[in-house]
């Protein structure tokens, strides 16, 4: 498998692209990840290049060592928040408002509504703001050993790029509410239970499932992959009106796509089809 390795401009964050699976590595494993103002700049950056690309039909977020991510760094995070302006002067309570509202736009809100299928592939813990990140992909795949862990009033924090609404929708208000309260551990197989993991596998098989994964979700029509993502994201805020209205529109559209006639021919030919994204 012919393997890209993409630059990131740091070292804390790796990218690559294996035939159509692009795959960002969150690369601090001395801090379990954590999340700083060098990786998560470069993070955002590497979900705009890997959407613009072509080429590139999954996108797959995971981490170095053995744990996804640990959230913010604790040690810097009432700077982070506090922090200046940019002429220097010492942010208000309105100022850092607003630059939180753009970075967990240009991160969380990306990764959910990225035009491409996503996956968080947890080594090891999600905590945090890591567990929101997990939360924002479309479907998580982890070992056996990875948990989930709010944390976030555990340090007096309400919590941040959408735990609480992405957890609500996998697991309803009631059961989110408690897991947040309490800031207890979710082990693998309770999440798997509860529907938040996909797939729980062991530790040594994670990486190949996710490529296994991620290769077969590749297989399919890009548009139409697009398409579904949205008409989903969709689902869980709109009315079914506009739920069906739209999904007739992006029906319609499908249909007159180049992937949409070689679906049908390779159907009749009984042959795997080919699809090329237009």
């Amino acid at each position: 498998m012919a393997t890209q390795n993409l630059e990131t401009g740091a070292d804390e964050l790796l990218a690559r692209v294996e035939e159509r699976i692009g795959i960002i590595t969150l690369n601090r494993p001395e801090k379990r990840n954590a999340l700083s103002d060098t990786l998560t700049p470069a993070f955002r950056q590497a979900l705009l290049d890997l959407e613009a690309d072509p080429d590139v039909r999954v996108v797959i977020v995971t981490g170095a060592g053995t744990a996804f991510c640990a959230g913010g760094d604790v040690g810097g995070l009432g700077a982070a928040f506090k922090g200046r302006t940019p002429g220097g002067e010492r942010a208000t309570t309105e100022d850092s408002v607003r630059n939180l509202q753009h970075r967990q736009d240009t991160l969380a809100l990306r990764l959910h509504s990225l035009a491409k299928p996503t996956i968080a592939v947890l080594p090891g813990p999600a905590a945090g703001a890591g567990m929101s990140i997990a939360l924002a992909c479309d479907l998580r795949v982890a070992a056996d050993t990875a948990f989930l862990a709010p944390g976030f009033g555990n340090i007096g924090l309400s919590g941040d790029y959408g735990g609480s609404w992405f957890l609500t929708q996998l697991v309803g208000v009631g059961r989110a509410k408690a897991i947040y309260f309490t800031g207890r551990r979710v082990p693998s197989d309770e999440a798997l239970e509860l529907g938040i993991f996909n797939e729980v596998v062991p530790a040594e098989a994670l990486n190949a499932r996710a490529m296994e994964l991620a290769d077969q979700i590749a297989d399919g029509a890009p548009l139409a992959l697009r398409f579904m993502k949205e008409n989903f994201n969709r689902a869980a805020s709109a009315d079914l009106r506009t739920c069906l209205d739209m999904e007739a529109d992006r029906m319609v559209r499908c249909t007159q796509s180049e992937d949409h006639l070689e679906g049908v021919a390779a159907f009749k030919e009984k042959r795997p089809p080919k699809f090329v994204g237009r």
